[in-house]
């Protein structure tokens, strides 16, 4: 793969209009006002990250979470910018010098096909019809069909999102360029190949759009089996990748503190765990120095150091390894490859992270109410959809958004046209619309 190739500001169903533009509001800043502007995006500000939805203390949402990822990953891109250029004094004046504000953009997409109440909202859709009552539809769809809603995956459905026509939308869905579509996509391949983990990076029914950008961005083919074909990823992938890991984890453990799940201790030694012991004393100097007594700031002064020296790794092992992953030979994560220490450190949160944030009550409840209300939702509205002539299901379908194909004579379409509507809820809305199917609630006059 060559730089030159894989950044290209061509756009999703406008290849006709192609054209480089050197304007001063480039084709990729365009992709993040897009993004910023939809409904969609906006909509991610009700949508659970970890914790519940703020009460009396704000933690962090999809919303709040994609913006602070979209600026970590403009960091990070910047960053390779500027030192590749030096390696590579021919990519000066070229698209590659836009890559921070691609990998930008991207990181503002790269969670907007989630369902509502986070992980146990994609669980809910997996296992309705893994374990559940849409076990039966296993007969009445094809196999790559039933691979696809058996393993639902909300990176497939951002590509989904934002590549797809919808009813009354124009082609190529958000319009966006090539290489801000290509630099989302972390699993670039179908279900059928997803393995024991069940990550995959597109729909059967978006595989064609994304070989065709892939061809055209000059993506690698590694691998080709009857199910499926496998690429590298494209290598702006790792930069999006990298940054949201960085703030989930981190800001993960800003909000246990906030939520005094974590002690202020216990977030001070995961916090200063990146640095060396001269660093931490310099650091604990500084913050008695400057008078800083509340500890929600000092929380927020080692939260930030913290994720410039993750920044400042990342960048140093992309530029590192960059003739292997422009090879498709880089394996892992950025993250995986840091230095020893730092890399210690972050498994350290992760593991933190893992006892007892995601497994603390407030998240566990958020958990067991999300998948109970997604998997009444798809119960009724999947039945609605199979059986579109009964009178309830009449009633329901009327609730489906115009954009979404619920009257086709596809089965698989009125399917996947109600994982598009569930999907696309926010938590709240999602909470209003099973309350009014199970009866709970009546609209106010």
């Amino acid at each position: 793969m060559n730089w030159l190739q894989l950044i290209s500001n061509k756009r999703l169903g406008q290849e006709h209009r192609h054209i480089e533009r050197h304007d001063d509001r480039s084709e990729f800043k365009r992709d993040s006002d897009r993004l910023l502007f939809s409904a969609p995006f906006r909509r991610l500000q009700s949508k659970t990250q970890v914790f519940p939805l703020p009460g009396s203390v704000f933690v962090h949402n999809r919303l709040t979470h994609s913006l602070e990822v979209s600026s970590v990953g403009m960091s990070l891109g910047n960053e390779v910018c500027h030192l590749l250029k030096a390696i590579h004094p021919e990519l000066a004046g070229t698209l590659f010098e836009e890559i921070g504000t691609i990998v930008s953009s991207a990181c503002l997409a790269h969670d907007m096909g989630n369902p509502p109440f986070g992980h146990s909202g994609e669980k809910a859709i997996q296992s309705f019809f893994k374990e559940g009552p849409g076990m039966f539809l296993k007969d009445k769809v094809s196999g790559d069909f039933w691979s696809d809603i058996t393993h639902f995956e909300g990176n497939a459905n951002a590509f989904r999102l934002l590549a797809h026509r919808f009813l009354g939308r124009r082609d190529g869905g958000f319009v966006l360029t090539y290489s801000t579509l290509a630099s989302i996509v972390k699993y670039p391949y179908p279900s059928n190949c997803s393995g024991r983990k069940g990550k995959f990076g597109f729909f059967h029914s978006e595989e064609a759009t994304y070989k065709k950008i892939a061809r055209d961005l000059g993506i690698l083919q590694t691998s080709e089996t009857p199910e499926g074909v496998k690429y590298a990823r494209h290598p702006l992938v790792y930069l999006v990748e990298a940054a949201d890991d960085i703030c989930y984890e981190i800001m993960d453990i800003e909000d246990a503190h906030k939520l005094r799940i974590l002690t202020y201790d216990e977030t001070e030694q995961l916090l200063l765990g990146f640095f060396s012991d001269e660093v931490k004393a310099k650091m604990r100097k500084r913050i008695i120095d400057e008078g800083i007594t509340d500890l929600n700031e000092r929380v927020v002064y080692m939260r930030a150091s913290a994720i410039g020296t993750l920044i400042h790794e990342c960048v140093s092992v992309f530029v590192t390894n960059e003739h292997d992953i422009l090879h498709g030979s880089f394996e892992g994560s950025l993250l995986d490859h840091a230095n020893s220490h730092i890399h210690s450190a972050y498994r350290h949160c992760v593991e933190v992270s893992r006892q007892r944030i995601y497994n603390s009550k407030p998240v566990l409840d958020v958990e067991l109410s999300g998948y109970q209300i997604i998997e009444t939702l798809m119960e009724k509205m999947i039945h609605a959809a199979v059986f579109p002539d009964l009178y309830y299901s009449q009633q329901l379908i009327n609730r489906v958004s115009n954009q979404y194909d619920i009257h086709s004579e596809d089965l698989e379409t009125r399917i996947m046209a109600v994982i598009d509507f569930i999907s696309g809820m926010t938590d709240v809305y999602a909470l209003d619309i099973y309350q009014k199917i199970k009866g709970m609630s009546l609209p106010l006059v």
